[in-house]
């Protein structure tokens, strides 16, 4: 799977691209299916301090996949979205099997 990654309004960190990365490959073994990840970094000023937001699109057969999520930090912002990431992906395997 070919992974983009972009950070908007915020410094690039080394850990963050290899935590994601880290992260979606894993996801990809486990579903092949998966062609491309387009994941942004985005930092904004929030009042109750959760201003890290992760987004991650995956392109697959159909219409494309996506998460967000906003936390305190990047790195939980990323467990949230690939969490909810693999829920959908589950529900699109599942459409897979029963046709």
């Amino acid at each position: 799977m070919l992974i983009n990654i972009q950070f908007i309004k915020t410094k690039g960190k080394p850990n963050l691209t290899e935590l994601v990365s880290e992260n979606l490959n894993k996801l990809s073994e486990k579903y092949e299916w998966l062609i491309r990840a387009e994941v942004y970094f985005k930092e904004e000023n929030d009042p109750t301090g959760k201003s890290k937001i992760c987004e991650i699109e995956l392109s697959a057969p159909g219409p494309r996949i996506f998460a967000s999520s906003t936390e305190e930090s990047f790195e939980l912002a990323i467990k949230k979205t690939i969490f909810e990431l693999e829920q959908q992906v589950k529900k699109r395997k599942a459409v897979f099997v029963a046709h």
